[in-house]
Parts: structure tokens; sequence; C-alpha cells
């Protein structure tokens, strides 16, 4: 455990040297914002109305957070990172190490999440309070609970992320699945909460990751109740489980490929 937290530091100490290009990339999730908040703006006719028990200033915090949660990942920068080392056979260099390499590039990784989030919390913060002129009705204990499942949630994305990559073992590149992924996410997860989907897809919805990694925290901040913490606390245990296990079974086959073949 002490080498992988002694990963963690070492990828925060390095992201700090390149603090500017996170600002940079963020100007992305800005412009998402954005986006977003002029659609929203045009489809409510008044700030008190509800679409499918949303408000619009609860609408636009919710993308608000699901972009922070979504754009602090660099996902598809992990994701090519993985499949390049295996396709290139970097990925062998690793496995004689003495750490997984799944914890390695898992603490590496989440170092840099964890200053990106911090900095788009911020300006999703601001941005938030700028275009609404209201933060959620969130009290203190709220926000813990919030910040614990954001945590949770962008673990299970992480894990889901490497194991996808780790796919790259069993074909020639796993880039595509990624892709899938993230438009999965995006739709089901990120865009719109899972009421605003027919019947049928809210009950898929409900019982897949989505709602354990994107709409769980993001509708606890925006519309806070302990029975949605119970159920969303009970999916992230239940996912952070199979993500582990998706990405422990990924590995050892690919490990088990390459002794084969010879290393």
């Amino acid at each position: 455990m002490k080498k992988y937290l002694f990963i963690y530091k070492l990828s925060i100490m390095s992201t700090f040297q390149y603090i500017s290009n996170i600002f940079i990339n963020s100007f992305g999730y800005v412009i998402h914002v954005f986006i977003f908040f002029y659609l929203w703006n045009y489809m409510y006719d008044n700030p008190n109305e509800l679409i499918n028990g949303y408000s619009k200033y609860q609408m636009i915090w919710y993308v608000t957070y699901t972009e922070i949660i979504w754009s602090c990942l660099g996902a598809r920068r992990l994701c090519r990172d993985i499949c390049e080392d295996v396709r290139s056979g970097n990925i062998t260099y690793n496995i004689n190490k003495p750490y997984n390499y799944i914890g390695y590039v898992f603490s590496n990784h989440l170092g840099t999440v964890s200053i990106k989030y911090i900095i788009y919390a911020i300006i999703g913060l601001v941005i938030g309070i700028t275009l609404n002129g209201v933060l959620p009705k969130i009290g203190l204990l709220s926000i813990i609970f919030v910040f614990v499942a954001s945590v949770i949630s962008i673990a299970i994305n992480l894990m889901f992320i490497i194991g996808i990559g780790l796919i790259s073992f069993l074909i020639e590149d796993s880039y595509p699945l990624f892709w899938l992924y993230s438009k999965a996410v995006l739709i089901l997860g990120t865009i719109f909460p899972i009421e605003f989907f027919p019947g049928f897809l809210q009950e898929i919805a409900r019982y897949s990751p989505i709602y354990a990694m994107c709409y769980g925290p993001a509708k606890l901040f925006v519309d806070f109740n302990w029975n949605e913490v119970i159920n969303i606390t009970i999916a992230q245990i239940i996912y952070l489980f199979i993500s582990y296990i998706f990405c422990f079974v990924i590995y050892k086959k690919g490990v088990k490929k390459i002794n084969v073949n010879g290393g």
C-alpha cells in the first residue's frame, strides 16, 4: 500500500509542474457547460418550471457537476496509454516490477485526477454561481457524502477504463470499445439525468455502472435525500468490486498470454 501511496504523491508533484496545461484544457469544460446552460435556458419557460422533476437551476448544476467528474478523468489519454503499452510490449517491463501494473496505473493517474478535480470543481462552482445566481440547497454533511460518492465514482470509472485498455491483450486495439463506453456515459449519465429517459431505459441505467459513476454524485448534489444516499452507496460498493474483478481477470489473462508466448 505504501508504494502505491508513494506513486500517488509523485504523480501529484509531477502534475504541479504542468499545472498550466490543466487550466488550458479546462476551457473545453467551460465551453460544454455554457452550451448546456443555453440549451436548458431555452427549454425552460421559467426557473420554477419542472421537467421530469428537475428545475432549470438543478439541470444546470447537474450538468456542471457531471462534467467535472468526467472531464477530470483524462479518460481518453489513460485508455490510449494502456493500449499503447500493451501493443508495444512496454507492459512487460512493468510486469516484473515489485508492484502490480493495475495498482501502478491507478495510483499514478489518480494523482493527476485529484489535482484536476479540485481545479475543475472551483471553476465549476464559479461558473455555476455566475450562471444560476444560487447554490443547490445542500448542507455541510450532505457535501461530505457528495464528495465521498464522487471519489468512489472516479475510482470506478478509472478501473473500468483501465480494464478496457487491457482488453488490448485480447484484441488488436480496444480503443473503439472505450469510444462506445464514453458515449454511453455521456448520454446516459452526463448530459441527462436518468429520469429523462423512457421507462425501460431508466431501469437499464439504474442497474448499470453509470448510475454509480455519474448520475449518483450529481443527483445528491442537486437534490440530496437519504434514500438516494443508501441506493447510491450500495450501487457504488457493488460496482467498485465488479470493476476491480474486471481489471484483475483481464490482466491475468493478458499476463498468461505473454508468458505462454515467451514474454
